[in-house]
């Protein structure tokens, strides 16, 4: 996915998306470590957030928090696409990298390793072993305070942390997979296999690493659009209902006439949905939205045809 530039808004140079994503990083740091320090025996516990968050974080490649910010330029056109909406990309997508820092510290532990991107792994520093463990609580602990501070206020917010405790369990699941395969001391190539090792693939990497940096910009963007469909369906499904009611208990011509004339205006939908349609280039909802346009196509279709033949017998009885 190639890099798009915004512009900074402070000074008004144009900066890259990679660039805007490490400038980030250390404002993200003193917020965690300064900003919350609001009782003064929490001071050594923070400086050891600032330590674990400054060893874990950086130093990768970033392909998963930089992947939020080039799937939401996807998914919005650039004239669409506010600062503040670049800046809360920005930040979830360092959540990703805050909930990677938090596997490898774990599972650097747990496999025993002795680097980690060319440095000592964490637990292997002087004076830090099994605390480590905790030191990944940290990490995780980071995740929601973040985006309890940045997104609470968005719609979207329960989405984001339902996905990011969903995937950190499956990832978990993956962990534990892993782990059973080829425990220490104990090989046992009979339960490596080709299923296995796909299954371990999947969860304990592809989901944190590929879909949820992707399913977090989707959420981000297209949750106004998904409760519009909402809003149209729900408003079609009670009318007919309504409708139904209707049909049961009259025999009345021109209330039956006049029933159709109200469900042919209805078409009023088309114009929620050529506003949904003009501000998403998401092929999924497009193609939920064309279906919903057929089916009230038909019934369109069919309510004229059976104004025409009231009519017809409207104007014979008369």
């Amino acid at each position: 996915m190639s890099d798009r530039s915004c512009s900074n808004r402070t000074s008004g140079a144009v900066q890259s998306d990679p660039q805007l994503f490490e400038a980030q990083f250390e404002e993200l740091v003193t917020e965690l470590t300064e900003q919350d320090l609001t009782d003064p025996v929490l001071a050594d516990a923070l400086n050891r957030l600032g330590e674990v968050l400054h060893y874990n974080t950086p130093g990768g490649k970033r392909n998963r928090g930089l992947s939020v910010i080039g799937s939401l330029r996807e998914l919005v056109p650039p004239t669409e696409l506010t600062q503040d909406a670049v800046q809360r990309a920005l930040l979830v997508g360092w959540c990703i990298e805050l909930l990677q820092a938090f596997f490898l510290v774990a599972d650097d532990i747990m496999d025993a390793s002795v680097t980690r991107r060319g440095q000592p792994c964490w637990y292997k520093r002087e004076r830090v072993g099994l605390d480590a463990i905790n030191d990944s609580f940290l990490l995780e602990g980071a995740i929601y305070r973040l985006l309890r501070r940045h997104c609470r206020s968005q719609p979207y917010y329960v989405h984001l942390l339902e996905l990011f405790t969903e995937t950190s369990f499956q990832t978990e699941l993956g962990q534990a997979l892993d782990l059973m395969t080829a425990p220490p001391g104990q090989i046992d190539l009979n339960r490596f296999t080709m299923e296995r090792y796909k299954a371990i693939v999947k969860y304990k990497t592809a989901f944190y690493s590929f879909y949820l940096p992707v399913a977090a910009a989707m959420h981000m963007v297209n949750t106004v659009y998904l409760l519009q469909i909402l809003f149209i369906y729900y408003i079609y499904t009670y009318y007919r209902y309504c409708l139904s009611t209707v049909y049961t208990h009259t025999t009345d011509t021109v209330n039956l006439l006049y029933i159709h004339i109200l469900q042919i205006l209805f078409i009023y939908y088309r114009y929620c949905l050529s506003t949904i349609y003009t501000h998403t280039t998401n092929t999924v909802y497009l193609l939920y939205i064309h279906i919903l346009q057929i089916m009230f196509i038909y019934y369109i279709y069919i309510h004229i045809l059976q104004i025409l033949f009231i009519y017809c017998i409207y104007t014979y009885y008369r």
